[in-house]
């Protein structure tokens, strides 16, 4: 039972390889649009923000609603469409010859919003005990993407052009519809959902949580900063002597220099117990990195600002999900994911328009300078972030057919030991709770269960 069975890692492969695919397909465009989309009628700075981060607007809409959709009509269907729609959006830029349809075909790319469906199918396939580790290899397939983006996006345009990243991006879906098509596993069984899926009864709630709220804003900004900064720096790397065809081999050691520097840090901020110190560490180097490349011009300043920046940045993208899955009140996990990916995506669009607006009407220094004071704005709102102490996450079925005897349940269940939150979804027939694994008796709790006839 402490390892994944060969359905568990044949779904855990099919579907990273499926996020990963289509993430790489948005990515790759950073590193390239600002250079080689210059060739496009209507090219301007404020264009070029509006179509790397176009994708984030749709994206931001569609990611809950798909998630809700693929509970009714079934995962594998809405995953095909979703990566239909992305295949045609990058069909569409690719035959682009003005920048207008490349941000349509952005668009289009951004509303193959599948995330909550992969994540759905991903957890209607494991068992419960093994499903954190199957969301862990999903998770980290979006890390690596993004690191093979900054490599594969100019070595692509240096071979094809623009448009020929669009085509390998069209060509990436039509292989992720296959492995969704064929590789995936069929399944009926349903998990539950409250953990798993937004639900439409949670959101106000989610909405109101001053702590998760901090974290929404806080990946909000985080890709915001990440998309003005593309908007701007492969122009700044050609400007600074280092031709488009060059470019992957600056982001490689950059990428993988920040990797080894990130992971010590993840490693002491766990096992020293001093996340939170290290959160706000990392929020600072994103501001410092900001702050150096706005006034140290110059090629090797502008890469000691990107070391720094990218650290910071992967040790955030690592750290928020996991703080939000942390504080999510027990049964309303899916619910605080989905309004989170929905920011992630939301600050990617208005980090392009930002990133735009600001280079057509200043400089690149007043950009990055901009983005310092932002970093410093999230600083100031993540110093009151509080982190609760970690819990272990159980569900366990019940068969209560009323609103009393659910109350009456959780109150007993709360009054056990280890127990942190107690959530009965009656549409489900399931009790979740949070509790300290240390603690904590499964055995007392089920026996709590079957003692009240549930």
């Amino acid at each position: 039972m402490h390892q994944l069975n060969s359905l568990e890692k044949r779904a855990a492969l099919a579907l990273a390889l499926v996020f990963s695919s289509r993430m790489l397909g948005l990515f790759m465009l950073l590193p390239v649009f600002a250079l080689y989309g210059a060739e496009l009628a209507g090219f301007s700075p404020l264009w070029i923000g509006l179509a790397i981060g176009a994708y984030g607007l749709t994206q931001a809409i569609l990611q809950i609603p798909l998630g809700w959709l693929s509970d009714r009509i079934g995962r594998r269907p809405v995953m095909l469409g979703g990566l239909a729609l992305f295949a045609l959006g990058s069909v569409v830029a690719a035959l682009a010859d003005s920048v207008y349809l490349v941000t349509l075909g952005r668009i289009l790319q951004g509303a193959g919003a599948i995330a909550g469906a992969i994540l759905a199918f991903a957890a209607d396939v494991t068992r419960e005990e093994q499903r954190p580790k199957v969301m862990a290899i999903i998770g980290a397939s979006i890390g690596l993407s993004f690191a093979a983006a900054m490599v594969l996006g100019p070595l692509l345009a240096k071979w094809g052009g623009l448009s020929g990243v669009f085509w390998f991006t069209a060509l990436l879906a039509c292989c992720a519809m296959l492995l969704v098509a064929f590789l995936l596993p069929n399944s009926v069984n349903k998990a539950p959902m409250a953990e798993t899926l937004a639900l439409p009864e949670s959101l106000g709630a989610m909405l109101k949580h001053r702590q998760l709220l901090q974290l929404d804003f806080g990946v909000l900004l985080l890709h915001l900063m990440l998309t003005a900064m593309f908007v701007v720096l492969p122009s700044l790397l050609q400007h600074y002597g280092l031709v488009s065809t060059q470019h992957w081999q600056f982001y490689l050691p950059l990428l993988l220099g920040s990797f080894v520097l990130m992971i010590p840090m993840m490693l002491i901020a766990m096992r020293k117990a001093q996340e939170k110190g290290f959160f706000l560490l990392a929020i600072a180097l994103l501001s410092a990195a900001m702050l150096l490349a706005a006034l140290q011009p110059g090629f090797w300043p502008l890469t000691g600002a990107l070391l720094l920046f990218f650290i910071g940045f992967n040790f955030l993208e690592a750290s928020l999900p996991a703080l939000v899955s942390r504080i999510a009140p027990a049964g309303q996990r899916g619910s605080a994911m989905g309004i989170y990916s929905s920011s992630q995506f939301f600050g990617a669009f208005l980090g392009g328009v930002l990133g735009g607006t600001l280079l057509q009407h200043f400089s690149y220094q007043a950009l990055f300078a901009a983005l310092a004071v932002i970093g410093l704005i999230w600083l100031a709102v993540a110093s009151t972030l509080l982190l609760p102490p970690r819990a272990q996450r159980l569900s366990l079925r019940l068969s209560v057919s009323n609103t009393e005897q659910a109350n009456t349940l959780a109150a007993q269940l709360t009054a056990l030991q280890g127990v942190q939150e107690v959530t009965i979804v009656l549409a489900e027939k399931r009790c979740y709770l949070k509790v300290s694994s240390a603690q904590f008796d499964t055995a007392q709790a089920q026996a709590v269960i079957t003692a009240a006839g549930a």
